[in-house]
């Protein structure tokens, strides 16, 4: 039995996580349009790491208020080229009078010299980060976290703090900034600190504002995007049991970003206002509505071999494997949550989101640990292990409580 492909696209899937059929954001949208507008129109925006799944959706949202210049800046030409198809393929036309693509690695000295050879930004939106839990299994691949979501980002800063004429700078986060059990988590508190606490550029004068929210359903490198590649290749689903995640759609996560970027109050992070009671949801279950939709029942699976091996066999049936594993790899946790502990969400006149007051790290320590850092990712002869990073991000995060089980979502299927 073959799935039914033309019930598997993104847009008729992502319901079945999300619980709605319409944006949740539609009316704060509407609710700020001429704020929006008086702000984008005209305006010359930068968006780095703009090719990925938020970016795209948070470009295309921009592009809707007709800044001057929108420039695009991602080291995955395969994406970019993509975003540009899509953009000039979609039945509004691009009204960008000067809209660019560039492949370039935004803490490169290549990215400087671009900021120098072209007119200041008004706004510049950073989505630009190692984002995956599965990153942190080995200390390079740690090492080149830290470097994605925090050296090149504070090298960022102080760059276009040289050039001046910012009015303001936004930074995606992720839930897992709040109270983080894993690397990648804290990396992104100790971005929010890096950010608001200017001491990763004391000389830049622009508004700094950021937001935290759910896992984007489908988005690309998802486990819910894994599981229509699972379907293309007839490989079981996998997912980890007993655990909860928050879902929005690809256009919500685009509108969230774009009211945080242009109407966040300054220095606060925006998180959408979901209740944990209604709108967490078990990835078993997601799976499961995914099987069903498509025209399977699940069949659980507590062994891999035994799934791996099962999917003709039980497609025949009707059936697909599920193949449900222990949450017991290092970094993952039960729940999500938007409000760490120490943090208030604040009301700001939006129907659908909250805004958290940035809360200060200990004077001095973001930009030790960012020294440090720096210093350990150019000097290669250092030895350094997995609970050293894990140490001095601590020190920044008094929140961060990982535990190391010795087990990878790599070892995973």
């Amino acid at each position: 039995m073959a799935p039914d492909v033309t019930r598997m696209t993104v847009e008729s899937l992502t319901p079945l996580a999300t619980g709605r059929a319409e944006s949740l954001f539609d009316a704060d949208v509407e609710l700020r349009r001429d704020e929006l507008s008086s702000r984008i129109a005209g305006s010359r925006i930068l968006v780095v790491g703009g090719a990925g799944s938020i970016g795209s959706s948070t470009v295309a949202a921009i592009a809707a208020f007709r800044p001057q210049a929108l420039h695009v800046v991602d080291f995955n030409e395969n994406t970019l080229a993509e975003l540009v198809r899509t953009l000039r393929g979609s039945p509004r036309a691009l009204s960008v009078p000067e809209f660019r693509c560039l492949p370039i690695d935004f803490g490169s000295t290549i990215m400087r010299r671009m900021l120098r050879e072209t007119p200041p930004y008004d706004y510049v939106l950073n989505f630009a980060a190692l984002k995956h839990v599965r990153s942190e299994k080995d200390v390079c691949s740690l090492l080149q976290m830290m470097d994605t979501n925090l050296v090149k980002q504070a090298r960022l800063l102080r760059w276009l703090a040289e050039i001046g004429g910012l009015k303001r700078y936004f930074c995606v986060s992720t839930d897992k900034a709040a109270n983080p059990v894993n690397m990648m988590g804290a990396s992104k508190r100790v971005m929010e600190h890096a950010v608001f606490s200017r001491e990763a550029a004391p000389s830049l004068e622009a508004e700094v504002v950021s937001a935290r929210f759910a896992n984007v359903a489908f988005s690309d490198g998802s486990l819910l995007d894994g599981f229509l590649k699972r379907l293309q290749k007839g490989q079981p689903f996998s997912v980890p049991s007993q655990t909860r995640r928050f879902f929005v759609s690809l256009a919500e996560a685009g509108q969230i970003c774009l009211l945080a970027a242009f109407c966040a109050p300054p220095r606060h992070i925006l998180v959408p206002r979901l209740d944990p009671a209604a709108d967490l949801h078990d990835l078993e279950s997601v799976a499961e509505a995914v099987l069903r939709y498509v025209g399977f029942e699940p069949e659980r699976y507590c062994d891999e071999t035994k799934a791996r091996t099962s999917v003709q066999t039980d497609r025949k049936l009707g059936r697909y494997p599920l193949m449900v594993s222990p949450l017991d790899t290092s970094g993952e946790k039960a729940y999500e949550e938007f409000v760490g502990d120490g943090e208030t969400a604040l009301e700001i006149q939006m129907r659908e989101l909250l805004a958290v007051s940035y809360v200060p790290a200990p004077k001095g320590a973001v930009a030790a640990l960012l020294a440090e850092l720096e210093r350990l990712i150019v000097d290669a002869a250092t030895p350094i292990s997995k609970s050293d990073i894990a140490a001095l991000l601590a020190a920044v995060v008094p929140q961060f409580r990982h535990v190391e089980t010795g087990k990878s979502l790599d070892q995973r299927m």
